[in-house]
């Protein structure tokens, strides 16, 4: 196997780098043939702040995934996240004037002419400090009809397309970049996080029912809508699961390492949940004894943070034109969503059904990625099977066309036909 048999996702997060690596069989099944992960050190709510200490970290990621899958990593994919990215629905018009060379039909819509009409939406006003991510369209519109997913083919005078425009502040995505090249690695496309954890944990009756996406990271809450197949509305609310650490940290007088241990070894989201009470050993600072505290007193502390943190991600959620669409409800990923009782939480604050969104994996290391932790690095090998290296989808009737299939194999597989 050559390294251009390898597809790689590197989610570049706030407390941790996690590097996945993935190759299709000759049946079209992705196997996971390689997993590296290493804490974060150098990044700040999705911003570099110290260049070297994320360049380290990101290097000792990628060399545990070689070592893994034993195949030398060039390329990869990397996912975009933090609180600097902005999105807007945008449109775009154009007179047809694609001919079908097969029948000599005038005015049937070609592919050039779905370019030339995504062109026209992404032309809009940006400020010289941002770029653009992604530009994914949601629908299209021939001479006012509506809801068509993919127009090639079909004869018209006017041509319009809705798209969702993603975009970013250019420094901090350059700065990822320039630490990725750094360490030794070529970036073969930026991703939303969030859009690429979507690509591994929803399903296709998820994305035409109404669907929310919530990706839970260490400094950021990442938040992707999508209704009738395609993504609406993407957004960010500035904290994550290091604040329930800080606040575990201030709680309990003791470090955030200490605090970061105690969250995973006994964090619980809802105090209500707890059974019986328990009591639990505080390490002390600076040479102090250690204390005994309640379990209970630690689930406060979580549940009142991660109650903020559901409030806000509901409020950028009614933002949106589709909030009440939202007929499949929440899915959480993302390392913070591995606490107990989160789903339950986040039910109670949204009104709304919620689940933990696992990965799509049939085959190779599917006990190591079966996580929500490693939702974007599974998205990011989904995205670039599905993209053809193009920012939009090789086939433009729906964005997870590709993924719909082999998910019916996936589920087929385990459930039987």
């Amino acid at each position: 196997m050559s390294a251009d048999d390898i597809i790689v996702g590197l989610d570049v997060g706030t407390t941790k780098i996690a590097a996945v690596v993935g190759k299709t069989d000759e049946y079209g099944k992705l196997n996971i043939i390689g997993v590296g992960q290493h804490p974060s050190y150098g990044m700040r709510r999705g911003v570099v702040i110290n260049i070297e200490q994320t360049v380290d970290s990101i290097q000792k990621a990628v060399r545990q995934a070689e070592l893994t899958s034993g195949h030398e990593i060039i390329t990869v994919y990397a996912g975009i996240a933090g609180d600097h990215i902005r999105s807007i629905n945008s449109k775009g018009v154009i007179a047809v004037k694609g001919e079908d060379t097969n029948t000599a039909r005038k005015g049937v819509i070609v592919p050039e002419d779905v370019k030339r009409v995504i062109k026209a939406a992404r032309a809009i006003a940006l400020p010289m400090e941002r770029e653009i991510l992604h530009v994914l369209p949601q629908e299209f519109i021939v001479d006012n009809q509506d809801g068509i997913k993919n127009p090639v083919g079909i004869t018209g005078i006017r041509l319009e397309a809705e798209v969702h425009i993603v975009t970013a502040a250019a420094t901090s995505v350059q700065n990822i970049v320039n630490c990725i090249k750094e360490a030794g690695y070529e970036v073969a496309q930026k991703v939303l996080q969030p859009y690429a954890s979507s690509m591994a944990v929803l399903d296709k009756d998820e994305l035409d029912l109404g669907v929310c996406i919530i990706d839970i990271g260490g400094g950021t809450t990442d938040i992707a809508m999508f209704f009738d197949g395609s993504i609406r509305h993407t957004s960010v609310v500035g904290l994550g699961g290091n604040n329930v650490t800080y606040d575990l940290s201030q709680g309990l007088r003791t470090s955030m390492t200490q605090a970061e241990e105690i969250k995973i070894k006994y964090g619980l989201a809802m105090q209500s949940l707890l059974e019986k009470e328990e009591l639990i050993k505080v390490p002390g600072v600076g040479g102090r004894a250690a204390r005994e505290i309640s379990r209970g007193v630690v689930a406060a502390i979580i549940e009142s943070r991660m109650e903020e943190i559901f409030q806000l991600a509901l409020k950028e959620m009614r933002r949106s034109n589709v909030a009440d669409s939202m007929a499949a409800g929440v899915v959480l990923t993302g390392g913070a969503s591995l606490l107990s009782g989160i789903a339950e939480l986040a039910e109670r604050v949204m009104g709304m059904p919620v689940k933990i969104g696992l990965p799509f994996v049939k085959g190779g290391l599917v006990e190591t990625v079966n996580s929500p932790a490693y939702a974007t690095g599974v998205g990011l090998i989904y995205f670039a099977l599905a993209h053809d290296g193009n920012d939009e989808p090789s086939k433009p009737s729906h964005i997870f066309a590709w993924l719909f299939k082999h998910m019916k194999d996936i589920f087929n597989n385990l459930f039987g036909e």
